[in-house]
């Protein structure tokens, strides 16, 4: 699992850098000043929570992994959630899209992150050290 949320992070790194160049870039002329700000919240929170994808890989090499799964998998809901459906908001007029549904899966998205992030805090309460320390003293 640690692999994949490493995989998944990288690509979803990449991803955020594409969107937000493309969005600095091509979409400044398309859209309103509210709906590239939207787009740019949508590349912000994908990023931010990326890279608590990539902290959870890299923590779960130390120990526990079970609330570290489901931080990880909270953060990856949340970004498809929360940052997708923002991205769909902001250029649905380019694309002419009915957005009624899509409206309601934004918080949706934003309760995963904060589940994502309440599961890394509670991570925190296992020993990560147990397991060295049982070593040091053989």
């Amino acid at each position: 699992m640690r692999k994949r949320f490493l995989r998944i992070g990288a690509f979803l790194g990449f991803v955020s850098v594409a969107f937000g160049a493309f969005g600095a870039h091509s979409l400044k002329s398309m859209l309103q000043p509210d709906q590239l700000a939207t787009f740019h919240t949508a590349v912000e929170y994908q990023f931010y929570h990326t890279l608590a994808i990539l902290l959870v890989a890299v923590l779960m090499h130390f120990g526990r992994k079970n609330l570290l799964v489901y931080a990880g998998t909270f953060f990856v809901t949340g970004i498809a959630f929360f940052s997708g459906s923002l991205y769909i908001l902001s250029i649905g007029s380019i694309l002419k899209l009915n957005l009624g549904m899509i409206g309601p899966i934004t918080p949706l998205g934003g309760l995963c992150l904060i589940l994502g992030w309440i599961c890394l805090l509670l991570s925190t309460f296992t020993d990560y050290d147990r397991k060295y320390k049982e070593e040091g003293e053989k």
